[in-house]
Formats: structure tokens, sequence, C-alpha cells
């Protein structure tokens, strides 16, 4: 990963967020990106896991435009999406109680195929706080011990939809599927861990939850470490994207009943490997 700034021809200026996760990018309209600036932005999401563009107070048919330059954009069962923009999702305040997002995650883990890329573009912020954390699930797994990377490899988690299908009063049983705890990214080649909270991976397979959960536990809690986590103060016009492959984030809900709405878009990709 690299750790200083970094400025390159057309005037694209990255600058790291922390040493471990994040870079700032200026310099550019992601509204009006040529194939010389998009290259540029993908090596930098590549090296830092995470990028957020300050100031850009993009449209919803431009947001949609900038994220199909990354793929297939995707949507998720159980949410409705905006009329007339297909795959932009409006994310608002429901209050702390409801909100399924106030835990370390990646986002919809329980699909056969989730979200290799979310992106997040500010609407409106409350006057404090609202932020949104990240960690390296790069550094999470190399900073395991040899012995705990030989017992994880091979193994897999059970991911559900459980806050999911609470959160939307979904009827029926509860979507999940297995993905590997330890996933391959297909693009750096370096491996991840991949898991999320005990509500959404309950077990790995042919284990008990009672024999599964001190291993997922602790996995849980070595992974978000304040030095390789950052947090993002939300300013307007911001847009955050992020790579569910090798991040999990958390949104802070300490802002009471105060608005904060946010629109987001999910890029499909490929089953965890």
């Amino acid at each position: 990963m690299q750790t200083a700034e970094r400025a390159v021809e057309n005037g694209v200026r990255i600058t790291p967020l922390t040493a471990s996760i994040g870079a700032s990018v200026h310099g550019i309209d992601l509204a009006a990106i040529d194939a010389d600036t998009f290259a540029v932005i993908k090596q930098a999401f590549l090296d830092h896991c995470m990028l957020t563009f300050p100031g850009q107070n993009i449209e919803d048919d431009a947001l949609l435009s900038f994220s199909k330059l990354w793929g297939e954009v995707m949507a998720t069962p159980m949410l409705t999406y905006m009329e007339g923009f297909p795959g932009v999702l409006e994310v608002r305040n429901r209050g702390k109680a409801l909100t399924p997002t106030e835990y370390w995650h990646p986002d919809s883990a329980y699909l056969e195929r989730p979200p290799v890329i979310s992106i997040l573009a500010a609407q409106q912020l409350p006057e404090t706080g609202g932020d949104t954390m990240f960690c390296n699930q790069y550094l999470a797994y190399e900073t395991l011990s040899d012995g705990m990377k030989a017992m994880l490899e091979g193994l897999r988690g059970k991911f559900t939809a459980a806050i999911m299908a609470k959160r939307t009063g979904h009827v029926g049983d509860v979507p999940y599927t297995y993905h590997p705890i330890v996933r391959t990214h297909p693009d750096t080649g370096r491996r991840a861990l991949f898991l999320s909270g005990p509500d959404t991976v309950p077990s790995l397979e042919n284990m008990s939850a009672a024999e599964s959960r001190p291993i997922l536990d602790y996995l849980y809690t070595h992974s978000p470490k304040p030095d390789r986590s950052y947090r993002h103060q939300w300013r307007p016009g911001d847009v955050v994207m992020w790579d569910n492959r090798c991040t999990m984030h958390y949104a802070v809900h300490d802002h009471g009943d105060a608005v904060r709405i946010m629109h987001r878009v999910t890029i499909a990709g490929e089953r965890p490997a």
C-alpha cells in the first residue's frame, strides 16, 4: 500500500488517509471521468481499499454512470430502490433501534454473489455525528499467527440475512449461504478475512454454534483494531466507495433523530473464493 501523496499528470491528487487504509481523491469530477482518469482511480482503490471524493455533490444519474464503470449495478433482495434510478438506494435515519448497519460488516454477504463495491453519496447530513468507520481486512488476516491461518484454511462461515430480514419485516425462511472465512482478492491476489457480526455469521460450516462462537468472536474482535481502521467524518457532497472484499465498515448512529440521507449503489461481483 502506498503511504505518500501521489500526483499524476492529469491533475488527480491522491492523499492517504492513514498508513493502513483509505485515500482522498482530489482534482476530478466524478460526473466526467475519462479512461485515463478511471485507471488512476482504480489503481488507487486497489492500493487503499476505500476512497473518499470530497465535494462532488453528484446527481443520481451521474452517480449511476460512475458506478457502472466498476461493473454491474445490483439490487439487493428485500430492499426498495428509488423510482427512476434503478440501483440507487436511499438510506435514511430510521432511529437507532431500527438501524441495520451499526456493527462491523461487509454489505449483503449472505448473497451468493455479494456486492464487491459499495458507493455512498451524501445528500443530507446531521450537524454532528453520523460517521462511518472502515477497517482493513487484509491486515486483519496478515497479522494472524501461522497456526490460526492454517486452521482457517478452507473453513466456511454461514452468512445469513437475519438483520436485514428483521429490519424489512421479511416473512419466511431467512436467506443464507456459505462463504470462505478467508478469501483471495481476484485483482490483488492478497488474502483477507471475510466475516461479519454474530447475528449474520452465527456458525462455521460443519460446526455447532457453540463450537464456532469462540473462533468467530476472536476474529471479529481482532479485525477492526485502531491501527488498521479509519473513521470518516462526512461533509456535504462527499462520495465514498469501499471494497467489500477486503474491508468491513460500521455506520455509527450517534446523531439521534437528526436527518441523515445517503444514496447508495452496490456493484455485483464474483462468488468469494
